[in-house]
């Protein structure tokens, strides 16, 4: 148990993403796309050649702010996490004046004083709409133990329930299908439990470790089978492994809650001795 003070998470932020968010930016590509098909039909290659330009510019922003969009929501959901490494808000937001100059003076001839001005525009208008990416790490020191250990804990139990997601998504076995899904879903709650209270984490991560990594072991070995190479008693094995996997994930995110220590040494030497059995 750690002697970390006691600590009360900040909420994540709502998410402010949706599908739609940066409809918008698609207006900019429906007028070039009818003119390209107007340069096509008069075969005016040099203007079928700029407005094909711009249009894959405007389409670059709209693609580059959609990922922009996505991390920034992710990063508000997250409690602890960093910055994102790559400010694809900001590119889009410097893409698309790049795009409104080369639309309009260089595709449509406008005097450079009158482009500039509609390139500055553009981009204010694109940050005061949608703002800039997220610049500060949320990772605060947690009295002894650091926030950086906390999120690798977690980024590790992440990608390893991921790994297990993959497996599932093999499995023809309903019934076992249905008993990793929920085994699933309550590791995902353990992490978010422990995101909210982090003060246990260097025992947590013992837990996490080793009972995802029991998931993680049943679904491998299933999907490294043929069906029909899978007996009966060996699929009743598994059930019964996935039911004690199941119980114990009740029990301690019971304990978590309560925020009592993690008394896992007996649990974790059998479901080790379960697994290689």
């Amino acid at each position: 148990m750690s002697k970390a003070k006691p600590y009360k998470a900040k909420q994540p932020q709502a998410l402010d993403y949706t599908p739609l968010k940066g409809t918008l930016l698609y207006l900019f590509l429906f007028p070039l796309f009818l003119a390209m098909i107007g340069a096509l039909f008069q075969t005016n290659i040099q203007a079928f050649i700029l407005n094909t330009i711009s249009f894959f510019l405007f389409l670059s922003v709209v693609k580059i702010a959609k990922k922009g969009f996505t991390q920034e929501a992710t990063y508000h959901q997250t409690i602890f996490t960093k910055a994102p490494k790559t400010p694809y808000k900001l590119y889009a937001g410097i893409l698309l004046g790049g795009a409104t100059f080369f639309t309009a003076s260089i595709a449509g001839g406008a005097p450079l004083i009158k482009s500039l001005f509609l390139t500055i525009m553009s981009m204010i208008g694109f940050f005061l709409l949608y703002g800039f990416d997220p610049k500060e790490d949320k990772l605060e020191n947690l009295g002894d133990i650091s926030a950086s250990f906390v999120l690798e804990t977690l980024q590790e139990a992440n990608n390893k329930l991921s790994t297990i997601k993959q497996h599932k998504e093999k499995i023809t076995d309903t019934y076992l299908e249905g008993k990793i899904e929920q085994a699933l879903q309550k590791a995902n709650h353990i992490i978010r439990t422990i995101q909210e209270d982090p003060k246990d984490i260097r025992v947590a991560r013992k837990f996490l470790i080793v009972y995802i990594d029991g998931i993680a072991n049943v679904t491998n070995a299933y999907t490294e089978l043929e069906e029909k190479e899978i007996t009966l008693e060996t699929k009743k094995r598994l059930y019964t492994l996935m039911d004690e996997v199941d119980t114990r994930l009740d029990k301690e995110l019971s304990r978590l809650k309560n925020n009592n220590a993690f008394d896992l040494d007996v649990h974790i030497d059998v479901l080790k001795a379960q697994l290689q059995s």
